[in-house]
């Protein structure tokens, strides 16, 4: 006699990719430095539900990842089906912000991100300064970039650094915008809870001479 199909519960690994969402949503969020606030207002969801989909209080359901994958220009199997957070298989997308492309170079959810960015010549810096959360020092490969910071204005050029404490005003762009300029490149470091890079080991003109 055969036995009726009787309804089981979700397989574990169902549970676990689910699971795994919640971190996902949080590194994307986290490496696109957007605010709960921001993306609810780009997909429609709420706060709380976009906070609880990333602490893994809410099971996500597709009606939610649909305009969270928009918002956040990857596919959907990037959300429910990619290797765990922290898998150096993973390859990571750049997306486009403002016109800056922006290529994420680490993908695990806080701590401190790194990022390569191209700046078009054509952007011009905000005359808004910005200030959020965070500590952030980056790195000119190339072009030529103008900060400012509070009340203070720098340019840097190939090879120099800059780092700040992002709660300070500030805004950067090219500074060279005339047409035919090349683009401005940069290597960043980002750290959202304030995380500063640290120098472990440095060598000297007169002993790397020796």
């Amino acid at each position: 006699m055969t036995e009726p199909i009787r309804p089981t519960a979700a397989s574990p690994t169902v549970d676990a990719v689910l699971t795994a969402v919640g971190p996902r949503l949080r590194a994307l969020r986290t490496e696109r430095r957007r605010t709960l606030q921001e993306v609810a207002d780009d997909t429609g969801l709420t706060a709380s539900t976009i906070s609880r989909l990333e602490t893994g209080r809410l099971k996500p359901t597709l009606e939610q990842l649909l305009p969270l994958a928009r918002t956040y220009q990857v596919p959907l199997d990037d959300l429910v089906g990619a290797p765990e957070t922290g898998d150096p298989r993973v390859h990571l997308r750049p997306f486009r912000r403002n016109g800056r492309t922006i290529v994420p170079l680490t993908r695990r959810p806080g701590g401190v991100q790194a990022f390569k960015m191209v700046i078009p010549p054509t952007e011009r810096v905000p005359p808004t300064l910005q200030q959020h959360e965070g500590y952030e020092w980056f790195y000119v490969l190339s072009g030529r970039i103008r900060l400012l910071l509070g009340d203070q204005e720098t340019v840097l050029g190939p090879g120099e650094v800059a780092e700040f404490d992002t709660r300070v005003p500030h805004a950067f762009g090219p500074a060279d915008t005339t047409p035919g300029s090349p683009p401005v490149e940069i290597l960043s470091l980002f750290g959202p809870q304030g995380e500063r890079a640290h120098v472990a080991a440095r060598t000297t003109a007169a002993a790397a001479g020796r």
